[in-house]
């Protein structure tokens, strides 16, 4: 028990019910059923992508494409489904296909070109919106087949509330999921795993161990880009029309979850579950500023605030660590 309470996750699951308390005291809406499942069918996608996120950032990595890339398998998705095909494993396989090839190109300029992440993936973003503004003109896609809508509106464990509406899981979780188990799988029970942390905590020894820096990383990004893929088509089956806009500057947010969850920035640190309470944490401030009135711009500043704050953290816990060397080199 002792172990657990020291957990930086214990923390943060804390952090998440005083959060849930506040809010809920100020407005009951908060804990209703409806509110519940809404969150969850609201922050799906965003769940998806921060575990893809979680694993360029423990390389001490970070991936500003993510919005583009996400956008484009949409509109890619959205222009199969109307004029090739809607059977539902063939759509998810060209978005899983795409994922990872755009996933893949990020990973070969960063993993054999050598350039830092922050700038090809900023390249990557540019190329990949402006090609997106080119085929859609910024215009909305509709016209998506009625079986795709359909599937995307089942509901799983349904029950009827007592005013007679009826509510349950959205289908979607079926992505998000193996998503989840898969993400947890690959750190935790893999030798790629291990030098994912490896990598993170310092490059040079890591490849002292035995590890393939090159191929960590490109497997990272196509592992993330696959992410995105099943994420598109989760997000699309939701809207059921594809907006190339949607995700304007959402890559933020991704990284904001990820970070509030206990990553590290500078890499090495992060899990799982505290990615999970990272993104509950923030969709849970998120709706309770919208319950509570509170005007839409501080969202952007929150975000904001919150990624300044765990950087700014991460180089204190850093530098406090270097010093600490430095005194047991110098006794």
């Amino acid at each position: 028990m002792k172990n657990i309470i020291k957990k930086q996750e214990f923390t943060l699951f804390v952090i998440l019910i005083i959060m849930c308390v506040i809010i809920g005291f100020f407005n009951i809406t908060f804990f209703s059923i409806e509110n519940l499942i809404d969150l969850l069918k609201t922050n799906l996608v965003l769940t998806m992508m921060a575990m893809g996120m979680l694993l360029v950032i423990l390389t001490g990595g970070i991936d500003v494409s993510v919005a583009s890339i996400i956008s484009a398998i949409t509109v890619i998705i959205g222009n199969f489904l109307i004029n090739v095909s809607s059977n539902l494993i063939v759509v998810v396989l060209v978005a899983a296909i795409s994922g990872m090839l755009i996933g893949l190109v990020n990973g070969l300029l960063i993993a054999k070109l050598k350039i830092p992440p922050i700038v090809a993936t900023l390249g990557t973003m540019n190329i990949i919106a402006g090609i997106n503004l080119y085929i859609t003109n910024g215009s909305w896609i509709t016209g998506v087949p009625q079986n795709f809508i359909d599937f995307g509106n089942i509901m799983l464990f349904k029950f009827h509330l007592s005013d007679g509406r009826l509510i349950g899981l959205p289908i979607q979780i079926i992505f998000l999921l193996p998503v989840c188990i898969g993400t947890w799988y690959v750190l935790n029970k893999t030798v790629i795993g291990r030098g994912i942390y490896a990598l993170g905590g310092n490059k040079e020894s890591a490849e002292r161990m035995g590890f393939n820096s090159t191929n960590v990383l490109l497997f990272i990004y196509t592992f993330e880009g696959l992410i995105i893929g099943l994420a598109a088509v989760a997000h699309t089956s939701i809207m059921r029309q594809v907006d190339p806009n949607a995700f304007n500057s959402y890559e933020m947010e991704v990284i904001a979850a990820v970070v509030l969850g206990g990553a590290s920035t500078l890499g090495g640190y992060g899990s799982v579950l505290g990615t999970l309470i990272g993104v509950a944490l923030f969709s849970v401030i998120n709706n309770g500023m919208i319950l509570m009135h509170i005007p839409t711009f501080w969202q952007n500043i929150v975000v904001g605030l919150i990624i300044v704050a765990s950087v700014s953290f991460d180089m204190y816990q850093k530098k406090k660590v270097e010093k600490n060397k430095i005194k047991v080199d110098v006794e």
